[in-house]
């Protein structure tokens, strides 16, 4: 039992730390011109890249070497368009993101990457949209996505989609949500509750518990009443490994609600830190993620150009990259607009295929993911395509 109230009460790892500071409240921005800049043939596409580099937030300058990298990566891998990449500072401040955004349509920027987290990308976006520039960030925020705003970041939404979608497919299609009342957890929630609506699957209730000690622990007896009293055959939870999930993955099979009466489902990836995919309880169930495949080959990618592996969240430069970089291709003169933006059949990235929508969000191809043995095998692969007109 100490064990498992130890990982409770430890400090967030950087890596879901800086994921989380994504997150962050901001107004959504105004509808302006989504135009996008002009292209003109045979000239390169400016790009500007708004990055946190000279904040004093612990894991920026990290973050912000990684992005860069990233980019530079895929302004190398593209053929056939060229490509004028600037980078500007904001130090991690709404204002000077909102300035260096400014600079950067003054610089003849067509389309800015970035930046990190949400209240700067929002400033930035409406910095720009009456100049008809579109804002590709690197939040996973959609309460500031739409207008001339799009999210690389991947979204709960997406997540919870995909999830919800398999476990109504494979019969496990009564679904009990549990979630922390913190503001992660909320949104979370409110992502499986519209995916278990949109896939055809019922909801078999919900509980949310108060993230402590006495929160966790009083909330096995009501996830097992509301399992038993509406006969759920799925548990999916919003808890990251660093918090709730290793004592719910004890404690529930401990109460008699266990795979494979029950199916775990996860809305964060369990093979992180992999440690995790240890746990006994969490052995059958199921979460999301990236196409390995691609995710290997860009990993290899980056570390043989750079020596070390890429940051978690150095893919979405890459990406934004390869987006510009497939819109600028197609030879129009509007290939930076939303419309083009926002084609179906979305585009190539390190990750996997991606696509934006005209809300501003996003969808990721994504495989599922079940616990055997202690590792991680793929149940369900990515798709590798969208069903959509392209370019």
């Amino acid at each position: 039992m100490f064990a498992v109230l130890s990982v409770i009460r430890k400090p967030f790892p950087k890596v879901f730390a800086l994921l989380g500071l994504i997150w962050l409240a901001a107004c959504e921005p105004m509808s302006f011109d989504t135009s996008g800049g002009n292209l003109q043939a045979g000239a390169p596409v400016k790009v500007a890249l708004l990055l946190p580099r000279g904040s004093a937030i612990d894991g920026d300058s990290l973050v912000s070497d990684a992005l860069e990298n990233a980019a530079r990566l895929a302004v190398a891998d593209l053929q056939g368009v060229q490509v004028d990449l600037r980078v500007y500072a904001t130090a991690g401040d709404v204002m000077r993101a909102q300035t260096a955004a400014k600079q950067a349509v003054a610089d003849g920027a067509q389309v800015i990457l970035g930046p990190l987290r949400a209240e700067a990308a929002n400033a930035a976006a409406i910095a720009v949209a009456a100049n008809g520039v579109n804002v590709l960030a690197f939040s996973n925020n959609t309460t500031i996505s739409g207008g001339n705003l799009f999210l690389l970041g991947a979204t709960f939404q997406n997540t919870a989609n995909r999830l919800a979608d398999y476990a109504q497919q494979s019969g496990k299609e009564r679904i009990l949500v549990v979630h922390d009342e913190e503001i992660g957890g909320q949104l979370g929630k409110a992502a499986i509750t519209q995916a278990i609506a949109r896939s055809g699957a019922t909801l078999a209730g919900i509980v949310g518990y108060e993230r402590s000690q006495q929160g966790v622990t009083s909330a096995v007896q009501r996830i097992k009443a509301a399992a038993e009293a509406s006969s759920a055959n799925a548990v999916f939870m919003t808890s990251t490994s660093d918090a709730a999930l290793p004592f719910y993955a004890q404690m529930l099979p401990d109460v008699g609600i266990s795979h494979p009466t029950t199916q775990f489902i996860g809305l964060s990836r369990w093979d992180i830190p992999v440690q995790t995919l240890e746990l006994s309880g969490l052995q059958g169930g199921w979460f999301a993620l990236p196409d390995p495949t691609k995710s290997t080959q860009f990993n290899a990618r980056f570390s043989e150009a750079y020596g070390q592996p890429p940051h978690p969240l150095a893919a979405l430069a890459y990406d934004g990259i390869a987006a510009v970089g497939a819109l600028a291709k197609s030879g129009k003169r509007d290939a930076l607009s939303a419309a083009s933006i926002t084609q179906g059949a979305g585009f190539q990235g390190a990750n996997g295929i991606f696509r934006f929508f005209p809300d501003g969000t996003n969808e990721r191809g994504l495989a599922i993911a079940q616990v055997q043995d202690k590792k991680l095998v793929i149940i369900d692969q990515a798709p590798r395509a969208f069903n959509g007109v392209g370019f």
